[in-house]
């Protein structure tokens, strides 16, 4: 027998555990494929793929629809609801406001207004049941439970505290330039471009 044999059998013998370990760690990985989407809880049932938020359209609140009125005009409405999202050459006296937005957890929101125009004159909207600007925040904010909206106006014992801690520094203005001041003229008077 060759020497180099015999050392290559007790290499051999040698990287057996190693083998083993190997098919054993993939027996036990394939059986626990055969497992899933029985309704077990496991680690897919931990681990699910971020979806981002989609937001699209235009945003009409109750607000807004509130403004307005029939015999406005187009840049009128435009001013108050903003371009909108669908205009055809072959619907022209009508304007529509699609808004979409969908949120992993959560239903997507969609809302629809249609604004019909006769000539440059608006003439009726039809509307989705629209929210509250503060209803459309708090339903954007996941993280934030609905409950009372926070004042956001100062008392006088506020607004005196705060100017107490923030004192107003005047500004000084520079001198303004006597009133009969002349001042040569910037360019030639003949000179011509």
């Amino acid at each position: 027998m060759h020497p180099s044999g015999h050392h290559g059998i007790a290499a051999l013998n040698r990287s057996r555990p190693l083998r083993v370990l190997v098919c054993a760690v993939a027996l036990v990985g394939l059986g626990a494929c055969s497992g899933y989407g029985d309704g077990t809880f496991g680690l897919t049932s931990l681990v699910t793929p971020y979806k981002i938020d989609i937001l699209q359209g235009n945003v009409v609140t109750r607000e807004q629809s509130q403004l307005l009125k029939p015999g406005m005009t187009r840049l009128q409405v435009r001013d108050v609801l903003g371009s909108p999202l669908l205009t055809s050459v072959f619907h022209a006296e009508r304007w529509d406001y699609v808004f979409t937005y969908k949120r992993q957890g959560q239903e997507p929101q969609s809302r629809k207004v249609t604004a019909f125009f006769k000539g440059d004159v608006l003439d009726r909207v039809e509307a989705d049941e629209l929210p509250s600007e503060a209803e459309f925040v708090a339903s954007l904010d996941s993280r934030r439970k609905p409950g009372k909206v926070p004042q956001l106006e100062a008392t006088p014992e506020q607004l005196k505290a705060f100017h107490e801690r923030n004192p107003v520094t005047p500004v000084k203005t520079p001198p303004s330039a006597p009133a009969d001041a002349s001042y040569p003229p910037l360019e030639g008077a003949g000179s011509a471009r």
